[in-house]
């Protein structure tokens, strides 16, 4: 009902959100950021592209502490964009007008969004893995890995843990954008500086817990 009330527009029968405007905002603020920095490399590099290579450089180090080296290597592109995405959807949250303009809502306080990077995450898991061990070995190493009484329970487990991700961020977030607004409301002078820089805190807090958990679920399927 939520996601209805916020529709802004329709193209055929796709309906149009400001959760989906702010997506697209989101999308071709990087892709813009991405071109700038890269477009002319330099030995001695320029403010941007010093800047997308600090970036780099610490996702690497924060992947390969979970993934390992060789995989870190092979896959580095699609967590790194999980990170990035995640955590600047987070903090479009402590923009000027975000939740209360029509076309601009937080991206990962929509159960939608997140649903969809928890599909994500689930083929993520899986395809790697079977990318890593062959289609046999992979499927092998799960049920081996299963005790016969609790095959069950184990087999919902795999399907569960990459929707608790999603589950997980929508909440923190949701949660964290309801309990900011009415703050804002009730203590409008001094609150709303403090919930500020806690917020750049728990916005990064939120997006390092989805990405490491998932690293360390693509491992053990890739070990």
């Amino acid at each position: 009902m939520e996601e209805a009330s916020n529709v802004l527009f329709s193209i055929g029968p796709l309906q149009v959100t400001g959760t989906v405007t702010t997506m697209w905002a989101i999308i071709l603020a990087l892709t813009l950021f991405s071109w700038l920095a890269t477009r002319n490399l330099k030995t001695v590099p320029g403010k941007l592209q010093n800047v997308a290579e600090m970036a780099v450089a610490k996702l690497r180090d924060y992947f390969e502490g979970t993934l390992g080296k060789h995989l870190t290597k092979k896959y580095f592109p699609l967590f790194a964009t999980f990170f990035i995405f995640i955590i600047v959807s987070n903090y479009s949250g402590l923009l000027p007008g975000a939740g209360h303009l029509k076309a601009f809502h937080v991206p990962t306080a929509s159960f939608s969004v997140t649903a969809g990077l928890g599909i994500i995450a689930f083929f993520t898991i899986h395809v790697i893995g079977v990318k890593e061990k062959g289609f046999g070995k992979y499927i092998l190493s799960v049920l081996t890995a299963m005790t016969i009484p609790l095959f069950f329970l184990s087999l919902i487990e795999q399907v569960v843990r990459p929707f608790s991700l999603a589950l997980r961020l929508y909440g923190n977030l949701y949660g964290e954008e309801t309990v900011t607004e009415n703050l804002y409301s009730i203590f409008p002078i001094l609150v709303p500086l403090v919930m500020q820089v806690l917020s750049m805190l728990f916005c990064l807090i939120q997006a390092m817990v989805f990405t490491m958990l998932l690293s360390i679920y693509v491992a053990e399927a890739a070990e």
